[in-house]
């Protein structure tokens, strides 16, 4: 009696097992196709001298990643993406910050603020590009326009080396913030009352408590937000590519651009592939660098 039972558990085990990974077939398919193989094709081409016009002149060993590391295009690139990454992930981690503090004080009309703060993370980036190209235009646009009213003088945002990183900085923030700023007002809400009213108690006012008691409790969600804006720093392509195109003079070139550039308007697939690879090796040097940071912080 008890050997039948265990052949019939084994054959509802082997059988629940056979419906599991048939659920999972789909996605183990496409994740193979459409991720793992693109990656391992991508690695095998970054070691040969594959052009888009289909010509290759076989097997170059590291001669790419030779030639990417004295590229000074690369560097340049790779150096504008970090300078991007800095410059726009301390904004919106403060401003998404103080959105969310100004939010959870108990403002009237909360629903308004929320969707006002976060309705632009809904938009298109070809949407948000064109708006702030036509906000940046040196003789309609609306920026100009104010700084005429204080008496300052056009600036030129997108022909000026020296300015036009920013102003894909100021698209980026305005755009993004809102997801952030979501992240923060949840985890605000979700810090205990009686913290509150105890420090009441204790006659700590609003910004003592903010400092003593709302900040402490935001410091996993802090770290989540910075390691996310980071990664997505690191990536960026569509407004840049929109707004300025990378330039003027290659001042606003990512890393991602110098990429698709290489590949499709200089048909050096390989070589693209190359810098793809150096990149995503930073890319993971970063993540496991924070990985590490914050199980040491935990502990």
């Amino acid at each position: 009696m008890s050997s039948s039972v265990i052949v019939r558990g084994s054959v509802a085990s082997r059988a629940n097992n056979l419906h599991g990974w048939a659920f999972c077939a789909p996605f183990i398919f496409f994740f193979l196709a459409f991720l793992v193989w693109p990656i391992i094709h991508g690695l095998i081409m970054s070691f040969t001298g594959q052009t888009l016009t289909g010509a290759n002149s076989g097997f170059v060993g590291f001669a790419n990643y030779a030639e990417a590391f004295s590229d000074p295009d690369m560097w340049s690139s790779l150096g504008n993406t970090l300078y991007f990454t800095v410059a726009s992930t301390i904004p919106l981690v403060l401003v998404a910050l103080a959105m969310a503090a100004l939010v959870n004080m108990g403002l009237p009309a909360q629903w308004l603020w929320r969707l006002s703060f976060f309705a632009p993370f809904l938009l298109a980036s070809t949407v948000v590009s064109l708006f702030f190209t036509w906000m940046y235009n040196p003789q309609l646009g609306l920026f100009n326009e104010l700084l005429g009213f204080v008496g300052i003088g056009p600036i030129p945002w997108l022909n000026d080396p020296s300015v036009a990183m920013w102003t894909i900085v100021i698209a980026t923030v305005w755009w993004t913030v809102g997801f952030n700023f979501l992240l923060y007002l949840a985890a605000m809400q979700n810090v205990p009352a009686q913290h509150y009213e105890a420090a009441s108690l204790d006659g700590a006012g609003r910004w003592r408590q903010f400092f003593s008691i709302t900040l402490p409790q935001l410091g996993p969600t802090t770290v989540l937000i910075v390691i996310l804006q980071i990664l997505a720093s690191l990536k960026v392509f569509d407004q840049i590519y929109q707004i300025t195109g990378g330039g003027p003079g290659g001042a606003t070139r990512s890393i991602v651009q110098y990429v698709f550039e290489t590949g499709f308007t200089g048909y050096r697939l390989g070589y693209s592939a190359a810098i793809s690879f150096i990149f995503f090796a930073l890319i993971l040097l970063i993540s496991i660098g924070q990985i590490f940071s914050n199980r040491n912080r935990s502990a």
